[in-house]
């Protein structure tokens, strides 16, 4: 199985500043990764589950 390389969240946090044209302080932005890596953490599982290269993908809602 194939797994994609590790996120890199405290450029992500830092790009999304940029963005958003937020000014984070350090220690906003170490919070932040903590949250980012916990996220990732749970969603580990989930984004391993097999699914069947049968099924249809969801279709895209346009307003």
């Amino acid at each position: 199985m194939n797994h994609p390389p590790a996120t890199d969240w405290a450029t992500y946090i830092s790009q999304m500043e940029a963005v958003l044209a937020l000014e984070l302080n350090d220690v906003r932005r170490q919070e932040l990764l903590i949250q980012f890596n916990r996220i990732a953490a749970m969603a580990e599982p989930l984004m391993a589950l097999p699914l069947d290269q049968r099924l249809e993908i969801a279709g895209v809602y346009r307003a």
